[in-house]
């Protein structure tokens, strides 16, 4: 009966995957499946809608609405460009600056905006052309796009942790934020160090070194994004504000900054801002209240315990067991996006790890850092689409350049899941977590 379940719920869910099925109709339908082993059609019907109701009943959640208004408000804020004549300044002098300057520029920009498809279309759309008339070859500028651009999922403020928080049965989301900086900028500096190689064997050009006053302005226009960032930790941190607080904070700085200050964003932009940001919302509030609802499931039927005795059966040794866990990931990101890939692999793989004595907020690093590979793998990476089609590159041509970038990523997130404390330093050293 057990397997059965497995067979029925996994089953079920990925068939309605493979025939594109929107993915939380497809986890909604494939829970009910599941709990009809169980229970009359009536009583599963009542459970799953109660569990998907009483799921999104959560303060926290009031955040991830007002990131995506803020990130769709910068977005369109004349923020991208600001922050890549920034980054100019940073990595400017490195040998092949403009792919320095990708990298830097979506470091920044998906740490503000929270969202790795916004950075891929912002920064990348802006940088292609650049990089092209410097001479580099198109598939090498793409591929430094789309790895890049998910560092921002790691460094905060990231909607992902706040997913990740509610599924782990409230983790802190500032030990996450924090948690999050020293792996996001490891993954920027392996990207640089592999397309520094690069650009060097290939002789790419260096730019030209920006005199002093160029510098003063450059930086000063980026100032008031940067800071927006300060803003958010800055609260968080000294325990002036929630994170849910600062989400609501984070909407009137963008808007003031968009409206008023660079004065990008018009007064009639507003609704359809709001507008999109609705749409998007309600998609990731569908998937959550869904995949609320496959993780009772799931434990009802101790699913995560089977699969916990399956890999101890495997290996007592928690290196290997760890090993096996970042590869089942790896796959997975391969094929599912990282909302839901979070929402329903966390339930299974948190427990394993926590008997393994992980911490839960190191776990929710690795599994994120883990995660951000995917969306830049084919076939349904979202990173990877997104940045071949800003850098007007087929995909069968950016598979070959991607790969020493993809061998760096998996390297750091070795160092990430082996070495507790890159995650763990700040949040103990800051909160005393």
């Amino acid at each position: 009966m057990e397997w059965q379940v497995i067979i029925v719920l996994f089953g079920t869910f990925f068939l309605f995957l493979g025939l594109g099925v929107p993915i939380s109709f497809g986890i909604g339908v494939a829970s009910l499946l599941t709990v009809m082993l169980q229970l009359p059609f009536e009583s599963a019907i009542a459970v799953i809608s109660q569990k998907m109701a009483s799921g999104l009943d959560s303060f926290a959640l009031l955040a991830i609405p007002f990131f995506i208004l803020a990130g769709n408000i910068m977005n369109q804020g004349g923020i991208a460009l600001r922050l890549i004549e920034f980054a100019k300044v940073i990595g400017g002098r490195l040998p092949g600056s403009l792919a320095h300057v990708n990298v830097i520029a979506n470091m920044m920009f998906g740490a503000i905006s929270g969202s790795a498809v916004a950075s891929a279309a912002a920064v990348g759309g802006t940088m292609a052309p650049l990089q092209k008339k410097e001479g580099y070859d198109p598939a090498y500028s793409a591929a430094v796009n789309i790895t890049s651009c998910p560092t921002g999922l790691l460094i905060p403020p990231s909607n992902t942790f706040i997913v990740y928080s509610l599924i782990s049965g409230g983790t802190s989301i500032g030990a996450l934020f924090l948690a999050g900086y020293i792996p996001g900028m490891l993954m920027g500096l392996g990207l640089m160090l592999v397309a520094g190689y690069f650009a060097k064997k290939r002789g790419y050009p260096v730019s030209p070194k920006p005199t002093r006053s160029e510098v003063i302005k450059k930086t000063l226009d980026a100032l008031p994004s940067l800071s927006l960032i300060v803003v958010i930790m800055g609260g968080i941190v000294g325990g002036i504000f929630t994170a849910t607080e600062a989400s609501a904070i984070a909407v009137v700085y963008t808007l003031l900054l968009a409206v008023v200050f660079y004065r990008e964003v018009s007064l009639k932009q507003i609704p359809s801002i709001v507008l999109e940001s609705v749409v998007t919302t309600s998609i990731v509030l569908l998937l959550i209240g869904a995949s609320m609802g496959m993780s009772w499931a799931m434990a009802n039927a101790d699913i995560p315990y089977m699969i916990s005795d399956a890999l101890m059966a495997v290996s007592e040794n928690p290196i290997i067991i760890l090993l096996i866990i970042n590869i089942i990931l790896l796959i997975i990101g391969v094929f599912m996006d990282m909302t839901p890939a979070l929402l329903i692999f966390t339930p299974i793989f948190l427990p394993i790890a926590m008997d393994l004595g992980m911490d839960p907020v190191h776990f929710g690093i690795m599994m994120t850092f883990n995660l951000c590979i995917g969306i830049c793998t084919p076939p349904v990476g979202s990173a990877l689409f997104i940045g071949c089609s800003v850098g007007k590159v087929k995909i069968d041509k950016v598979v070959k350049p991607l790969l020493p970038f993809y061998a760096v990523l998996i390297l750091a997130l070795m160092l990430v899941t082996f070495i507790p404390q890159l995650s763990l330093i700040l949040p103990q050293t800051v909160l005393g977590y």
